[in-house]
């Protein structure tokens, strides 16, 4: 009996030893336009017709122009997984099927958090995703990616 209890305070305690480690989790990915776009909220699919080539306006009308991090960028999986329940497989398909029947291509990439968050700042038109912890007041948060 108190092996048993040994056991199992040991695994919570790796574990919370673990979680305490882990990398940026999906409530610290946010989705953000411009300050000076109107668009207070979006849903999670509004961003992934966005993302995904199936919509290029906002619920407004105005024009929507979507900024991807690089391939391989472990945000970017993440983003995609949580907004389109996509792998990076999946992805890749997805574009090449847009990109052969001339349906679309694929959002511009970016370096980093940071330069998505210049770019997007920069255009009204734009969108893109970065960690909570890169925003200031040049863009506001539509989205926090759940």
């Amino acid at each position: 009996m108190a092996t048993l209890k040994y056991s199992r305070l040991l695994g919570t305690s790796l574990l919370c030893g673990i979680l305490a480690g882990a990398p940026a989790t999906a409530a610290d990915l946010v989705v953000i336009v411009s300050a000076r776009n109107p668009v207070a909220t979006l849903r999670a699919d509004q961003v992934a017709a966005i993302f995904l080539g199936q919509s290029v306006r906002f619920p407004d009308g105005t024009e929507a122009v979507p900024f991807d991090l690089r391939v391989g960028a472990p945000m970017r999986d993440e983003f995609y997984a949580r907004v389109t329940n996509k792998t990076p497989a999946l992805m890749k398909a997805h574009w090449s099927k847009m990109v052969f029947t001339g349906r679309g291509q694929p959002p511009s990439e970016l370096a980093d958090s940071a330069a998505v968050r210049r770019k997007v700042a920069d255009d009204p038109e734009a969108i893109g995703y970065i960690e909570r912890s890169a925003l200031d007041a040049s863009v506001h948060t539509v989205l926090v990616v759940q």
